[in-house]
């Protein structure tokens, strides 16, 4: 995989550089909430800016349905970059069309334009390989060199991901290499002991992982909606809490394949209820009550770890030497739920260990909770493309990267 110094290194004064880029950032309305995947980005765009490259910036944002939608534009995500850089930077009301050829022919050397969501165009997201790969020639025509930037989108084969490498000079963008090498270190040589912490809200969105560091793991910490799952496989009622009660089969194996292998499972001991689901945008008393994890009452919601269960988890943390963390511990974003997630964050701070923060809703929390980055070993830009490099798939967007 070659890197983004060596293109720097050939020269890219004039040349038009594609930079598929992450900017799927959270929103609310038009203002962005968590600007991060947005900064993680910058010191590539920066980088080929300053030497000179006419860099061409492109992103999806949320799941439109193939065709333009204004609740999915990138202007806010544009208007941050320019900001971050302290630069103008262009922005293209199309993906490919009129305004994008416009844009891009309009940049001089060093200057940055940022085009539409690339899932306006159903090509992009396309599982015919024909419109996917269509779509992949209409956006090659606005570059002579690709740099793949976006590690949150790499497990997707989509056209700016997998296809568009295949027509263009292709190199890793800093952040790509950063978040390789640092997943690298949780599959290869892992300084032990291994802690992986899982939370979020569905047990069956981490079958793979979880079987797949069964392996690897020396101790697993379950949290968020998905526990319940495991505390109900345990025989434990769990009231009114996210249940997937098909995937309590699979838990159960789980749990007897690590008494076997001697990888230490650790699940909540109490929690915090409430009787309905709290309202995020009031953040309104939820009445929360700590009760006992195998003694939860009918008609509440577990919607976080509680105080003894916070402990717990940073006693299993404060030895590890490694820990990779993906899912909050609760719903975080509600303050009568949120001291799980930061009692995780907090002992990961605390902790000598190389600590991994799996991006998404994780990465999110970090940030809203007050911790510093800088205190982490590394926040990832992709809480899904990191389980799946953990699983050991072969990830469309670095395969494409490989020569």
């Amino acid at each position: 995989m070659k890197t983004i110094d060596e293109l720097l290194a050939e020269g890219v004064a004039g040349k038009r550089v594609f930079v598929r880029a992450d900017l799927n950032v959270p929103l609310d309305g038009t203002t962005i909430t968590d600007d991060g995947r947005i900064r993680a980005v910058l010191p590539t765009v920066a980088k080929l800016a300053e030497a000179g490259a006419r860099v061409v910036v492109a992103s999806h944002l949320g799941r439109p349905k193939g065709a333009p939608d204004p609740a999915f534009s990138l202007a806010p995500a544009a208007a941050r970059l320019g900001e971050l850089l302290g630069a103008d930077v262009a922005f293209a009301t199309d993906t490919v069309g009129e305004s994008a050829g416009a844009t891009v022919t309009g940049l001089t050397d060093g200057q940055v334009a940022v085009v539409e969501n690339l899932r306006f165009n159903a090509g992009e997201t396309s599982k015919d390989d024909a419109e996917r790969g269509a779509f992949a020639d209409r956006l090659a025509e606005l570059a002579d060199v690709y740099v793949g930037d976006g590690f949150g989108a790499v497990h997707r084969k989509h056209a700016s991901v997998f296809d568009l490498p295949a027509r263009l000079p292709h190199y890793a963008g800093y952040l790509i290499a950063t978040e390789v090498g640092v997943l690298k270190k949780l599959t290869t040589d892992v300084r032990r002991p291994y802690a992986v912490v899982l939370g979020g809200a569905k047990v069956s969105d981490k079958l793979g992982v979880i079987d797949h560091l069964l392996e690897r793991a020396d101790r697993i910490l379950i949290g968020g909606g998905m526990a319940y799952t495991f505390l109900k496989a345990q025989g434990h009622e769990v009231g009114t809490s996210l249940l997937q009660e098909d995937q309590i089969p699979a838990v159960r194996e789980y749990l007897r394949r690590a008494e076997e292998k001697g990888v230490e499972f650790v699940l909540p001991v109490d929690v915090v209820v409430a009787p309905a689901f709290p309202d995020l945008k009031t953040k309104a008393p939820a009445h929360p009550a700590t009760v006992a994890a195998d003694a939860m009452p009918e008609g509440q919601m577990g919607l976080d770890n509680g105080p003894e269960t916070n402990k717990l988890y940073a006693s299993k943390l404060a030895d590890a030497a490694t820990v990779f963390w993906n899912g909050p511990m609760g719903v975080f974003e509600h303050p009568d739920f949120a001291d799980g997630t930061r009692a995780v964050a907090q002992a990961l701070v605390d902790s000598p260990a190389f600590s991994v923060v799996g991006g998404g809703d994780s990465a999110a929390a970090v940030r809203i909770l007050g911790f510093d980055e800088n205190a982490f070993g590394h926040i990832s830009t992709g809480g899904g493309a990191s389980l799946e490099y953990l699983e050991g798939k072969t990830l469309p967007g670095l395969a494409a990267l490989e020569d």
